[in-house]
């Protein structure tokens, strides 16, 4: 049996990878979609913990745009990733797998609060962590949660799951002869000011030596692909 590569990733995930393409809230069925390529990069003996977005559900640009406050806004968007990291341990554990939900900000009848090795020991035990709330302040986006916690656990791969297969020139929709990238290094990317991820998120994964690879999720075995080092996506490193 293949073994990973990788034996610790953090995987980012979009609120949209639950939602029906152009739709809003919990597909049940996605869901376990999501949840059954999880569990096979968990089968190659890879440590895995989540982060998940909430787009599927809140986007704090529409309230701001309605001038809402952005604090308020931000805080809508960490619960609404909450809804989403239940709906996916939920999709999980049905399929047998040991699940752990943990929340930046408190909320202790439904999930643990985040601490850093207390996510490390469950890993270590083989257990799946899914990590709601951001960094649990406003301001931050799920992309800078996602570098921030992979540093936190020591992680040895971020990996971005999005709908596109890497980071392109130009936006593979409008130009389908856009050129794809198979690496980058951080420099490039924060250059070319990638959509596909903030820019705080890569240069904290610069500042920490911590390689990203942006993939398709929906391409058959790309999560597998890239926790067993195999060329995928977009490598974005040193």
């Amino acid at each position: 049996m293949a073994v990973a590569k990788y034996k610790r990733v953090l995987l980012k995930l979009g609120g949209e990878s639950l939602s029906e393409p152009g739709g809003f809230g919990i597909s049940p069925h996605l869901a376990e979609e999501v949840a059954a390529k999880i569990q096979a990069v968990h089968g190659l003996e890879c440590e895995v913990a989540i982060v998940l977005g909430a787009g599927n559900i809140w986007r704090g640009r529409d309230g701001l745009a309605h001038g809402m406050d952005r604090a308020t806004a931000d805080h809508m968007g960490m619960l609404a990733t909450v809804m989403n990291a239940l709906a996916l341990a939920d999709a999980l554990e049905r399929m047998g797998s040991t699940i752990r939900v943990q929340t930046a900000i408190e909320m202790r009848a439904i999930a643990e609060p985040y601490i850093r090795l207390r996510t490390i020991r469950h890993l270590e035990k083989g257990r799946i962590v899914i990590i709601g709330g951001g960094t649990g302040n406003p301001y931050f986006t799920t992309d800078t949660a996602a570098a921030l916690r992979a540093m936190e656990i020591n992680a040895d791969l971020l990996i971005k799951a999005t709908k596109v297969d890497g980071v392109y020139a130009e936006d593979p929709h409008e130009n389908p002869d856009a050129e794809r990238f198979e690496s980058l290094n951080y420099m490039e990317a924060l250059e070319m000011r990638v959509g596909v991820m903030d820019a705080t998120a890569i240069s904290l994964c610069m500042e920490n030596d911590l390689p990203i690879v942006v993939l398709n999720m929906w391409q058959p075995h790309s999560l597998e692909k890239a926790v067993l080092g195999e060329t995928i996506g977009t490598l974005i490193s040193r």
